[in-house]
Parts: C-alpha cells; structure tokens; sequence
C-alpha cells in the first residue's frame, strides 16, 4: 500500500467518525471554545474575596467598584456561556465576551504581558467564530459557504478566527530541551500548519484534537495539585486554554462537514472544476479563505 493509499484510508476513515459525530460536534466546539469563560465564571464565584480584594488593592477604587468588577465578570461570562450554549442572543453574549476580555486586560495588566496578551486575543478569534456562524446562520442554502453580499464579513471572521487560532496555539508551546517536548512542539506545530492553511482539515483538525487533548490530560492534570497551591491555578489555566483550542479546531472539523461537493475533487482523479452554484438571489457563491492567503498569514505570523 502506497503512502496516498494510506492517506486516503485514513480520510476515510476521518471522515467516517466525523459525519458519525456530526450532531455533536458543534455543540462540543462550543463548549471548549467557551470553557475558559465558563471556567472564570465560576473561579469568580469561588474566589470572590481574593478576587475582590486583588482589584481594590491593585486600583485603589474602593470596595464597592471592586465588588461591581468582580460581578460584572461573574455576570457576564456565565450569562454569556449560557445564551451561547443555548444559541439565544449568541451575537449579543459574543460581543458581552469580547468586553470582558477588554476588561480584564486592563484590570489584570495583560497588555505588558506579551503571553497573556496573545491568549487573549485568541480567545477573541473563537468569539469571531462563534460569531460568524450566528450572522449568517440560515442566510445561506449552502453550509460553511458564504455567499458575497450577504455574509462576507462571516468570511473575514473566519479567516480571523482562524489566525487566531495559530497564535493561541503558539502560546502552547513548551521551550524545553526534552525530548517529549520537542516531539510535543514538531508534531503539534506541523497540525496546526496543516489546519490553517486548509490542507486535509478534516484529518488534520480530528489528528490534533486527540493529541491536544491527550496532551493536555497528561500535562495540565490540575485535579492532582491541591487547591491552595499557586500550581494548581497555573494548571488549570493552561487546561482550559488548551481546551480552546481543541473547540476552535473542533468548529473547523464541522465547518469542513459543512462544505459542499463541489468544492472537492471526485475521487476518481477527474480534474474538472465544477461550476459555482448561485445563491437563492442569483448571485455566485464564493469560497472560503484560500490556503493561499492563510499560508500567507501563518508565514508573516
């Protein structure tokens, strides 16, 4: 068996689970994408005085501004997880989100933090994409593909949502010399190029999806450091963090289920183009974001 045979064995084989899982594969995107959020939350519940008395000491605002801080946070993110999960008003907890996390970068001093920074602005880029699917969820007859006029800012959110995902995936890494984390570090990397470019992103999004979270199960096992210790805060950040992510690829994997036929080729080897569909309105529909252009961006990034 030659290597494209394997290849396509296993796309087969990729394919196969993912359409077996389809119904629950966005509900599990967002979940991950959503659980730093949710974790947060319900750490600000947990913490409510050190977190209160964190603000008051750091700002000097005073107890009752400390205490609106800690529950706009608490508020806000449940509120939002909740109407997100049950896809009510999702643009308006997205954009809810999206100020929590400019909240807290001032409060919290994470914009003199270059990692800190960067994951969150990656967490932003899973907003994007949560964001794009609410904007143009039933405008289109074809899933995953926006037609031009009416949703071509969900492209350019995907397309952000995307490159996002290759920074929160480079705040992962481990610069250590052992061997575990260079081989961590190669083959992460080389999925992660593979997804943002757009090569086979079905086999290379549900590849990562197992070694992210297998990874992260060995690596950030919080549960087994006790609570009063700063390592187990440490953890369970890096956790949910990692947890993102595999949402992030988990919503490529049920975009890229969602993408018509014509858009790839017949296994047979036929190298026709099949002819663009149009749009209820007539209009053609045009492509996602092109490898090309992602590559682009993953290079300069």
């Amino acid at each position: 068996m030659g290597q494209n045979d394997i290849m396509s064995a296993a796309e087969d084989v990729a394919d196969q689970f993912l359409r077996m899982t389809k119904q629950y594969l966005p509900h599990l995107a967002r979940l991950c994408l959503i659980s730093t959020f949710l974790e947060d939350g319900i750490r600000m519940w947990f913490q409510w005085n050190e977190q209160r008395d964190y603000i008051e000491a750091t700002w000097n605002c005073g107890y009752f501004l400390a205490t609106c801080f800690v529950l706009l946070n608490l508020m806000g993110q449940l509120g939002g997880c909740v109407l997100i999960l049950s896809r009510n008003f999702v643009q308006y907890a997205c954009f809810g989100l999206f100020g929590i996390i400019a909240l807290q970068t001032v409060a919290y001093s994470i914009l003199w933090d270059v990692k800190f920074l960067m994951r969150n602005l990656a967490l932003g880029g899973g907003l994007l994409l949560l964001l794009a699917e609410s904007r143009s969820e039933g405008k289109s007859m074809f899933a995953g593909v926006p037609t031009m006029g009416e949703s071509s800012p969900k492209q350019y959110m995907q397309l952000g949502g995307r490159v996002l995902l290759v920074l929160m995936f480079m705040t992962l890494l481990h610069f250590d010399l052992s061997f575990f984390f260079i081989l961590q570090n190669i083959v992460g990397t080389a999925l992660i190029i593979l997804v943002a470019i757009g090569f086979k992103t079905k086999l290379a999004a549900l590849t990562l999806v197992v070694w992210l979270f297998a990874i992260n199960v060995y690596f950030n096992a919080f549960w087994t450091i006790p609570a009063y210790k700063p390592m187990h805060d440490f953890l369970k950040y890096d956790f949910f963090q990692s947890m993102s992510v595999i949402g992030d690829c988990c919503w490529w994997l049920h975009w890229a289920l969602g993408v018509s036929p014509w858009m790839r080729r017949k296994r047979s080897g036929e190298q026709h183009v099949l002819p663009w569909p149009t749009s209820p309105k007539g209009s053609l529909c045009s492509p996602p974001p092109t490898p090309k252009l992602l590559g682009l961006l993953f290079f300069f990034l």
